[in-house]
């Protein structure tokens, strides 16, 4: 978990090279480059950076102008690393561009094979990372020393952060913004890009079949969002299968092919969350909120948000509450 909820600065770059990909660039100039006025003067400020100041040109064959050259990177709290190309060496100026942010304090975050970069730069040595599901095992055999998470959506080690393939990377980005201005403005910011505000880092990154058929989805659904308003109930798999209106082989079989997770698992997720959620925005006790997200009580929710987390929820909250009191 960071050690502080805000950076020393707003300004975020982001690095542009021949033969990136346009959709994870894309991702971090919507949401870190538009203008929103809505959010306040503290937002974001953003600057596009490219090796030697010079345009780039995409994978679909459109150029970017930049605003300068690797020297702007000195100047950013934030680095965004897109994807990168895995079979092209990392040049040594951005190697040593990227050291000296990380140095200095920067957070440096990656999007699907961006993280070739990272790895080279030797900023993920003993620590855990993810890419894309299609690199992991070549990332695992050239940078033996990285804990690299295969099945994960991304990965916030504080300040460096990982993102799996593509849209995962809007999921990070969304973490980022919860992360440094609390869940109010991350769901401002997903409402605007019509996306779900919130999906857990530890979500699987593909799923067998990601939406069920429509009967299944039928009986799925309203399941999920009875879990979902009745977390402090006990939820038993003979309840849940019946409710479905499916033998309890089946109903495993299904919620995993629609979720990637086992009833118990999501369930404990969307606690968590939901555990989260009354840290960030509201003075409630930890025994109350233990007692609505279904832990029962206050020792059985420090054990899961600790194992989850890597923190206290006690420690959490005095590090990200935004509640009106604490504001």
């Amino acid at each position: 978990m960071p050690n502080a909820p805000f950076p020393p600065n707003r300004q975020v770059a982001l690095l542009a090279f021949d033969g990136m990909p346009l959709f994870e660039f894309s991702i971090a100039v919507e949401i870190f480059g538009l203008e929103r006025p809505e959010m306040g003067p503290d937002w974001y400020r953003f600057t596009v950076a490219s090796l030697e100041g010079q345009p780039a040109r995409t994978t679909a064959g459109i150029r970017i102008d930049v605003n300068g050259n690797l020297q702007a990177l000195d100047a950013a709290d934030t680095l965004i690393i897109p994807g990168w190309p895995v079979d092209r060496p990392v040049p040594a100026s951005l190697i040593a561009a990227v050291q000296t942010a990380c140095k200095r304090g920067a957070r440096v975050l990656s999007i699907c094979s961006g993280v070739f970069v990272l790895a080279a730069s030797g900023l993920l040595a003993d620590r855990r990372a993810t890419t894309h599901w299609k690199y992991t095992d070549q990332l695992k055999t050239a940078y033996p020393q990285i804990e690299v998470v295969p099945d994960v959506l991304y990965i916030d080690e504080g300040q460096v952060l990982t993102s799996a393939g593509s849209a995962a990377g809007i999921d990070l980005c969304l973490h980022l913004i919860r992360r440094d201005f609390g869940p109010r403005a991350a769901n401002m910011v997903a409402r605007r890009l019509v996306v779900p505000p919130h999906r857990d880092g530890g979500q699987a990154q593909y799923i067998e079949r990601s939406v069920p058929i429509e009967y299944e989805s039928n009986r799925l659904a309203p399941l999920l969002d009875h879990m979902r308003r009745n977390l402090h109930q006990d939820h038993r798999i003979p309840d849940l299968a019946r409710r479905a209106g499916m033998s309890e082989r089946t109903f495993l079989r299904r919620f995993n092919e629609a979720t990637g997770l086992t009833p118990a698992r999501w369930l404990l997720n969307v606690r968590l969350c939901e555990a989260r959620d009354h840290l960030e925005t509201s003075d409630i006790s930890i025994e109350q909120i233990a007692t609505h997200t279904g832990f029962g009580t206050p020792t059985n929710l420090r054990h899961h948000f600790r194992e989850q987390m890597g923190t206290t929820p006690t420690a959490y909250r005095q590090t990200f509450n935004r509640s009106p009191q604490n504001a």
